[in-house]
């Protein structure tokens, strides 16, 4: 998940912090992941805006598993000294049975 969200971000995020925990419903079972991506120069901010962009509706390919959920839940951006964003992503992935 972590190199698709990198290539989602066109090869310009850093995965800088990952965190997972259990979730499981009456019907389903899987896990929740907040990834924190930086992105730095202006290059890599508007890579980071079509992230932002394209992440609700992406479909990932992850053998097993299926992402029911992508969203972006914060976004710091700073212009000086150099532009720079850090954002913070959550992704529901179920095991597909």
């Amino acid at each position: 998940m972590r190199a698709a969200l990198v290539i989602l971000a066109e090869g310009h995020a850093q995965v800088v912090r990952q965190s997972e925990r259990a979730w499981a419903s009456i019907t389903f079972e899987g896990t929740r992941h907040t990834v924190e991506l930086s992105f730095s120069g202006s290059t890599a901010c508007e890579a980071a805006e079509r992230l932002i962009a394209a992440l609700p509706d992406h479909e990932f390919a992850l053998p097993g598993q299926l992402v029911a959920d992508a969203t972006v839940t914060a976004v710091d951006h700073r212009i000086h000294p150099e532009p720079r964003m850090t954002i913070t992503c959550e992704l529901l992935l179920l095991k597909d049975t």
